[in-house]
């Protein structure tokens, strides 16, 4: 199965069921991620990323956005960086199957670790792929009442 967004062989030869999710830049594995923190309403999902392989930081998120126009804030001295959307980084579950919302970007520094995001995941899609944060978020407003 191809995947929309770039992702244009079968992934799913790359997919260890062990992985939450696998992340690919320009059609190339970078890493992992559990995007096991959400905005549930908001249809967000976001977590740290465990890079394939340790060169990849600062420096090759920031020399790619350079390189691929898309905008970025940054600091070198902390080595920090928020991206805006990069379009060509894909997400995909264990199915092969791209997690497509408005916006997919990345933010972090060096020195902790860097996360993925990925907002405006629409609905039933979002629902059905994080079933576990729609429920964590009403049983948490469910014992607010």
């Amino acid at each position: 199965m191809g995947c929309a967004g770039g992702v244009e062989k079968d992934v799913g030869e790359f997919v260890n069921m062990n992985e939450d999710y696998i992340l690919f830049l320009d059609q190339k594995r970078i890493g992992i991620t559990k995007l096991d923190k959400a905005d549930a309403p908001m249809g967000v999902v976001f977590g740290k990323i465990f890079f394939d392989d340790p060169t990849i930081g600062y420096d090759y998120i920031k020399d790619y956005c350079l390189n691929n126009d898309v905008y970025f804030s940054s600091d070198d001295e902390d080595r920090s960086i928020s991206t805006y959307n990069i379009p060509r980084l894909v997400v995909v579950n264990k199915d092969g199957v791209a997690i497509k919302g408005q916006s997919t970007f990345v933010d972090g520094m060096e020195l902790y670790e860097f996360i993925i995001n990925i907002v405006g995941i629409p609905y039933p899609f979002y629902e059905e792929e994080f079933p576990h944060h729609v429920k964590e978020y009403n049983e948490r407003w469910k014992n607010m009442e």
